[in-house]
C-alpha cells in the first residue's frame, strides 16, 4: 500500500528466508494491486482482501462450527463436540488485520486452534473494516457482539463467569476498548480475561524504541502502522507523515500522556538495540483537528484513564521482539501492574508482528507462532 519499502530481517528471526518469501508475497500483492487500482479494475485494498481472505475449510470432527449473526453482526461460532461435565468457557476474537484487512474465513485455523486445544467456545467477529467504515464502526460491531453474546451465552453452554475478549493486533485494540467500556457495567456478568496479542495500542507515539528499532521489519512496516491507524480514524491517509514526526498532538497534551506513553517506561533490556530521541517538531494545529480522537480511549486504550485500568479483568500480553507494537504491549503491561491488575506476560524473543495468524497458512507456519498459539492455549487452561 506504500511502496516496496526498505525492510530489514534481523537475525534473531527463526527462519528467516521463509519470512523473506512471506515477505515476497505481500511485496507482489501490493505491486499488483497499485496496478490493478491505476487500470480501474479494483482498488489496492480490495485487492488486498481478497488474496488475504483465506479458504473455506472442511468440516472439524472435533468442531460444531456455524455461521450467525449477534445484533446484525457475522459471527462464527466455534463449539467443541465433546461432552463436557461443566459449562465451558467463552472466547470473544477480533481478528487483527490494520482494521482494514481480515475475515472470518483469514482466521479460521487459529479459532479452531484455540477453540479444540483450550476446549472452550469461540465466537469470532466480522467487524465492519476501513476506510468504507470509519472509527468507530469497529469497535461498536465488537462490543455490540459481546454484548448479545453476553446476554444469551446460555445458548451456547458457557459459564457467565468465565468469559474472555481475545484479540491480535486491531483485534487487540478492539479487545482492550471493548474491556474497558465492559469494566463499569454493572447489567452484565464480568469478564474473566482479556487477551491482548500483539496490540496496537496508542497513536501519540510513533517514536517509541520498537518503532526505530523494528521499523523495517515485517510484517509490519512503521509507516504502514501510521497508515491503518488513520484510515481506521479518517478513511484516508492524509497528515501521514506529520503523524510519524510526532506533529499531531498538542505539546500540553503530549506533557499529559507522558506518564504513560514514553519510553521512560520500558524497560531498558529493550532499549540495547537503539532509541532514536524524539526530535522536537512544531505542532500543527489544522492536523490535530483531524485526527484529535485519538486521543479518545476506545480508539487508543493505553489513554484510559486509572479509574477504569484499575477495573480491568485479569489479562494476558503477547509481544513479540522484532515488532513495532511491542512498546505498546509493555507500556499497557506497566499501567495494569502500576493499577493492580494481574498480568500474564509472554515475550516471543524471535517472534515478529502477525506471526500467530500465519499459523498453518499455505506451509508459512513459524515456530514462534506455535509457540505464542500454545502460551494463549495454556493461560485460557488455567483460568
Amino acid at each position: 500500500l506504500l511502496g516496496l519499502p526498505s525492510y530489514d530481517i534481523p537475525p534473531g528471526v527463526n527462519q528467516p528466508a521463509k519470512l523473506r518469501l512471506v515477505l515476497a508475497v505481500l511485496l507482489g500483492t501490493a505491486a499488483l494491486g497499485r496496478i490493478l487500482e491505476k487500470t480501474g479494475l479494483c482498488s489496492q485494498i480490495t485487492f488486498g482482501r481478497y488474496v488475504r481472505q483465506g479458504w473455506k475449510l472442511g468440516v472439524d470432527p472435533k468442531l460444531f462450527i456455524q455461521d450467525l449473526q449477534f445484533n446484525k453482526v457475522p459471527v462464527r461460532v466455534y463449539q467443541p463436540k465433546a461432552t463436557s461435565d461443566r459449562r465451558r468457557r467463552g472466547i470473544i476474537f477480533f481478528h487483527g488485520g490494520g482494521w482494514v484487512f481480515g475475515s472470518l474465513d483469514t482466521y479460521e485455523k487459529v479459532c479452531r486452534y484455540i477453540s479444540r486445544e483450550s476446549e472452550s467456545v469461540v465466537v469470532s467477529v466480522q467487524y465492519r473494516l476501513a476506510p468504507e467504515h470509519k472509527y468507530p464502526a469497529a469497535y461498536e460491531d465488537c462490543l455490540n457482539a459481546t454484548i448479545h453474546f453476553m446476554k444469551n451465552m446460555e445458548h451456547y453452554g458457557v459459564d457467565p463467569a468465565n468469559v474472555i475478549v481475545c484479540g491480535d493486533s486491531a483485534g487487540g485494540n478492539l479487545a482492550a476498548a471493548v474491556s474497558q467500556t465492559l469494566a463499569g457495567r454493572s447489567d452484565l456478568p464480568k469478564l474473566r480475561a482479556q487477551i491482548l496479542i500483539y496490540p496496537g495500542l496508542q497513536a501519540l507515539d510513533f517514536n517509541l524504541p520498537s518503532y526505530h528499532q523494528n521499523r523495517g521489519v515485517p510484517l509490519l512496516f512503521r509507516e504502514r502502522a501510521a497508515f491503518f491507524a488513520l484510515q481506521y480514524l479518517n478513511g484516508d491517509a492524509l497528515h501521514m507523515q506529520e503523524v510519524l514526526e510526532g506533529s499531531h498532538i498538542p505539546p500540553d497534551m503530549r506533557l499529559k500522556y507522558r506518564k504513560w506513553v514514553s519510553p521512560d517506561n520500558i524497560p531498558e533490556k529493550f532499549k540495547v538495540r537503539g532509541v532514536k530521541p524524539l526530535r522536537p517538531t512544531d505542532f500543527i494545529a489544522e492536523v490535530y483537528e483531524t485526527v484529535k480522537r485519538f486521543c479518545e480511549p476506545n480508539l487508543c486504550p493505553l489513554l484510559a484513564e486509572d479509574a477504569i485500568v484499575h477495573q480491568l479483568p485479569e489479562s494476558f500480553i503477547l509481544t513479540c521482539e522484532y515488532d513495532v507494537l511491542r512498546d505498546d504491549g509493555l507500556l499497557y503491561k506497566k499501567r495494569l501492574e502500576d493499577n493492580g491488575v494481574r498480568v500474564t506476560w509472554y515475550h516471543l524473543e524471535d517472534g515478529f508482528h502477525g506471526v500467530i495468524s500465519l499459523y498453518d497458512y499455505c506451509g508459512f507456519s513459524f515456530p514462534a507462532g506455535k509457540r505464542g498459539l500454545d502460551s494463549i492455549v495454556n493461560f485460557l487452561k488455567s483460568l
